[in-house]
């Protein structure tokens, strides 16, 4: 006879991190215990209605506001934003770029060009 297998649990900062979702901004319950991999997948299968308002409203963790503005994690950080960003302060920015926007996203474009070409030649 085998024995059961213990579920796969992970700390609640790499749920987060899975589910694209900035940690303190979640339910208490949520952030104060392990998450197992079944609880995760349902999570994403079934969101429930504060997982559906952070993805919508935020405030979003980096990566996000990365994608959202176009611009890598490390052009965040440049431009000086540090903290996590509401939809509504990511769209504000995106209406009416300052020029260390504008500076970052064309930086951010023409890294994803030369790596398109690189690829291109490799294969």
């Amino acid at each position: 006879m085998s024995k059961a297998k213990k579920p796969q649990v992970m700390k609640p900062a790499t749920a987060a991190q899975k589910l694209d979702v900035y940690l303190p901004a979640t339910p208490r319950e949520f952030q104060d215990r392990l998450v197992s991999r079944d609880e995760l997948d349902e999570l994403q299968r079934n969101p429930p209605e504060w997982l559906v308002d952070l993805r919508r409203d935020g405030p979003h963790p980096r990566n996000v506001v990365a994608a959202r503005l176009r611009v890598s994690n490390s052009g965040l950080a440049r431009g000086g934003v540090t903290e996590a960003l509401t939809t509504e302060e990511i769209a504000a920015l995106a209406a009416d770029p300052p020029e260390w926007l504008v500076r970052e996203r064309e930086s951010f474009a023409e890294v994803r060009r030369e790596q398109r070409r690189l690829q291109e030649r490799r294969d």
